[in-house]
């Protein structure tokens, strides 16, 4: 697709337009509490850890339990990752709040 091209006036215009914009201190200081690039959850934050030692154990449970159809490891498997389900629910019905409320909400 072919980009347009401003012309010498329009760039000085442009440019004019942006230094003035550029020198309101308040508008600039407004404008950089509405840029905040978005980011992905931490997994190193609260319970992070926690979630990836749950989930390494959950898929080494099913690993074992799906080679030696053994019910107690079965049984084993369904209840950790039940709690994995729920603690990674949680993590991220927290990440949701906080990036919604732009500060920090714990349970």
């Amino acid at each position: 697709m072919d980009e347009a091209r401003l012309s010498a006036h329009e760039r000085r215009v442009l440019a004019e337009i942006e230094a003035d914009l550029s020198a309101d201190d308040r508008l600039a200081s407004r404008m950089g509490e509405h840029r905040q690039v978005p980011r992905l959850p931490r997994i190193a934050g609260r319970g992070g850890v926690g979630a990836v030692a749950l989930g390494a154990l959950t898929l080494t449970l099913l690993v074992l339990a799906v080679a030696t159809s053994t019910p107690a490891l079965i049984w084993a498997f369904a209840a950790a990752w039940v709690v994995t389900l729920i603690l990674l629910l949680r993590m991220v019905v927290r990440w949701t709040r906080r990036r919604a409320g732009g500060g920090r909400h714990d349970d």
